[in-house]
């Protein structure tokens, strides 16, 4: 058994992960399946990354595509003029670490030219290898996560007909993001950057979501950092019985919570102040024992 991660090397900063962190969600996309629209003006963008900030996000993460199942594919150029912009407004405020959440190498270059210091990759390599080699030479911060399919051939958890199999769906992940770190060792990314996403929601069923919460301190166990991101996602919309995106935040806090009980450190969230009250509280309790 590996020590657990006690920080996140990006770029030049350490983040401390002593205690949990958030990483606050910035889509300026107009199709994401809980804010989509929402953020297209810069401006507004802008605004909203402060907001964040204030309520206490770590990371703000800013994608230009939206990964939710079914979603369309979005060429580098544009991607790129979506985000590009946010991030330099932001960091011209703020020396806030900002991360890309794409799976393109031309546009993770252009956010970290912009200002970004963590790439975020849904695709782990895989659909741009070239990712793993901008995180070498740059040093930046990367996000591996784990997906079976890209989002124009996903469903939603609770849609599947013939639900995803898996002998052991935490061992099945672990072993594949063990092989994709491997990798990207291999190319020269330094193991301190390295952040492990199970991947909840991406290819796997209600059932599948649910095993990797309740045994999310396997990948704690790994030794890197851990990423984990349930917010406001269909799985919770099932399990509670709440249709509308943006009403499942308590419900989200309360499967956050869960995993920050079992050691996971980093949580990307819509609403960061409802998790940062619940860290605050969970804190406190620990204090008191």
């Amino acid at each position: 058994m590996k020590q657990r991660a006690t920080s996140w090397q990006c770029g030049t900063t350490a983040v401390s992960l002593e205690s949990p962190i958030f990483v606050g969600i910035l889509n300026v996309t107009p199709d994401s399946f809980s804010d989509g629209g929402d953020f297209l003006d810069v401006k507004v963008a802008t605004e909203h990354a402060m907001k964040l900030i204030s309520d206490g996000a770590t990371i703000i993460d800013v994608g230009g595509e939206s990964t939710r199942p079914g979603a369309d594919r979005i060429p580098a150029v544009e991607q790129i003029a979506r985000t590009q912009p946010v991030i330099q407004a932001i960091r011209e405020r703020s020396d806030v670490c900002i991360s890309i959440d794409t799976t393109l190498a031309q546009v993770a270059e252009a956010a970290i030219s912009a200002g970004a210091n963590i790439i975020n990759d849904v695709a782990a390599g895989v659909e741009d290898e070239g990712i793993l080699s901008l995180a070498a030479t740059t040093g930046a911060g990367l996000v591996l996560m784990h997906r079976r399919l890209p989002p124009e051939f996903e469903q939603f958890s609770d849609a599947y007909q013939n639900e995803p199999t898996a002998h052991n769906i935490v061992e099945e992940v672990a072993s594949w993001l063990t092989n994709r770190m491997a990798i990207a060792i291999d190319m020269g990314v330094q193991r301190a950057t390295i952040a492990l996403d199970p991947g909840l929601g991406f290819g796997k069923s209600l059932e599948q979501n649910w095993q990797l919460i309740e045994e999310s301190h396997h990948f704690v166990e790994m030794g890197n950092p851990v990423y984990m991101g349930a917010s406001r996602k269909s799985f919770i919309g099932s399990m509670s019985g709440i249709e509308i995106p943006e009403l499942r935040d308590s419900a989200s806090v309360a499967t956050t919570l869960e995993m920050a009980m079992q050691g996971v450190q980093i949580f990307r969230v819509h609403n960061v102040r409802e998790h940062h009250l619940m860290l605050q509280s969970l804190l406190a309790m620990q204090l008191e024992l």
